[in-house]
């Protein structure tokens, strides 16, 4: 696989962070995204080049996202409480950001000219936010 340079929005999330030291011992350039400044020594430590960015900032991730040259931009953004019996409470952010954090991420994507866009998923088993995660075992 050749070298990449990646931009990891969610960087300082659960998936985030396991996320960049495989990408970097894979050989990869990783620019980390993260909504907040003390986010930014942590991501360093991971190897990634931290990026402090909002992604409800459409004009500043466009930047950021154009600056970093990114071969592949990956979606790994949530809200979500590190705390389970939290979920609920953050119901409404982490649905805005599944939408409207993934239009700014992707229209950042088309505008940088990135080759590549990787993203999570989720599915449920009722449709709309409030329904339960679909779990797959084996």
């Amino acid at each position: 696989m050749r070298r990449m340079r990646i931009f990891l929005a969610g960087a300082s999330g659960v998936i985030g962070r396991r996320v960049i030291p495989l990408l970097v011992d894979a050989g990869h350039d990783v620019v980390g995204m993260t909504r907040s400044g003390d986010n930014a020594e942590h991501l360093r430590s991971l190897g990634a080049s931290p990026v402090v960015c909002d992604v409800f900032d459409a004009r500043e991730l466009q930047r950021a996202i154009i600056a970093c040259d990114a071969d592949l931009v990956m979606h790994q953004l949530t809200d979500l409480p590190d705390d389970p019996t939290r979920l609920a409470e953050y119901a409404a952010s982490n649905a805005r950001i599944r939408r409207e954090g993934t239009r700014n991420l992707l229209a950042a994507y088309e505008a940088a000219g990135a080759q590549r866009f990787i993203a999570q998923s989720v599915a449920w088993e009722l449709p709309g936010d409030s329904g339960a995660a679909v779990r797959v075992d084996g």
